[in-house]
């Protein structure tokens, strides 16, 4: 019995040797399905992630591609909108430009007009002035000796030939003063003056071509027959000095209103009558004859002040409208001038 006892004990020591190698392999094969299946659970996990991360970047490329549509659409929408604005803005400027040389024309023939309607106008008046010098040299009796009419053509000589140059300086001024009214978009202030400049040019074209007779015009022989009062002091005048003087006061009135008009055109609130170039030079009508140029100037300007406040205002307090025609009322005139009779 005994016997089998060690027989058992070495057959089950015998069968535990050679079991224990199996158990190890078992336990091994185990342990590397395991790991196998991690693996492939951490491929799976890789490739969700990797795909994951392939969709995010395709979203993303399809999201800036759409961007990027966008902006260029933007960009073209941008483009055909600024090409539109600027078709529309050169067909407003082929408009406007024949638009204004349409009413350049208009001006043009205006003026034309206006010029025959003045020099009808100076022939009338010449006509007149002719028949009144007829009547005045009946009327005067007393006649400046040689001497002192020798004197008065000296002057008279030496006031034409300054107020020439002073033409001629004029010139550059009234180039920079359009140029400042073109600045400030002023353009029916700057039309107004443009067509002054050019009544200037015509007298100073009539003012150097024309000869004048000193020795047989009545000017120079004829005695005063007015005095008139200007800055506190008095001035002596014979009729054709007088006659002078009242155009100065008539067409200052006119082109007072025409300058008046053109700011209110402009909508201009930025000035007054002495903003006007016209006003500063107030020579227009004055052919260096008869009168001082100082004496023009202010009779000049003193209608324009009058004329300015009825074109700008759009009333006629100191004159009147005649078919365009803007002419200062008689009234006005007297108290401006102020003559009085020396006989």
């Amino acid at each position: 019995m005994k016997s089998d006892i060690v027989d058992r004990i070495v057959i089950a020591l015998v069968v535990g040797t050679l079991a224990l190698p199996g158990l190890v392999l078992a336990a091994e094969g185990q342990q590397g399905v395991q790991e196998e299946q991690k693996r492939a659970k951490d491929e799976k996990q890789q490739q969700r992630k990797d795909q994951q991360q392939l969709e995010r970047t395709q979203r993303k490329s399809e999201q800036e591609q759409k961007q990027q549509e966008h902006r260029v659409q933007q960009e073209r929408k941008q483009q055909e909108q600024k090409q539109k604005q600027d078709q529309q803005q050169l067909e407003r400027s082929q408009r406007e430009s024949e638009q204004y040389q349409k009413e350049l024309r208009a001006r043009q023939q205006q003026q034309q007009e206006r010029i025959e309607r003045q020099s009808q106008q100076i022939q009338q008046e010449r006509a007149q002035q002719q028949r009144q010098d007829q009547i005045q040299q009946q009327r005067q009796q007393q006649r400046l000796s040689q001497q002192q009419q020798q004197q008065r053509i000296r002057e008279q000589q030496k006031l034409v030939a300054q107020y020439r140059q002073h033409l001629e300086q004029e010139e550059r001024l009234a180039r920079e003063h359009a140029a400042r009214l073109q600045q400030q978009k002023r353009m029916a202030q700057y039309r107004f003056q443009e067509e002054y400049l050019e009544r200037l040019r015509q007298q100073q074209i009539y003012l150097r071509d024309h000869r004048f007779d000193y020795d047989n015009d009545p000017y120079f022989y004829s005695a005063p027959i007015y005095r008139y009062n200007r800055g506190g002091k008095y001035y002596q005048t014979n009729e054709y000095g007088a006659r002078t003087l009242r155009q100065a006061v008539r067409y200052g009135y006119e082109e007072g209103f025409r300058a008046g008009k053109a700011d209110r055109d402009d909508r201009w609130r930025g000035g007054s009558y002495k903003d006007s170039y016209a006003y500063r030079d107030a020579n227009y009508g004055y052919n260096g004859y008869y009168v001082n140029r100082t004496d023009y100037n202010h009779y000049f300007r003193e209608g324009f002040r009058r004329g300015y406040e009825d074109g700008y205002n759009s009333r006629y307090r100191y004159g009147r409208n005649d078919n365009g025609n803007y002419s200062i009322l008689d009234n006005i005139m007297s108290q401006i001038l102020g003559f009085q009779n020396l006989r």
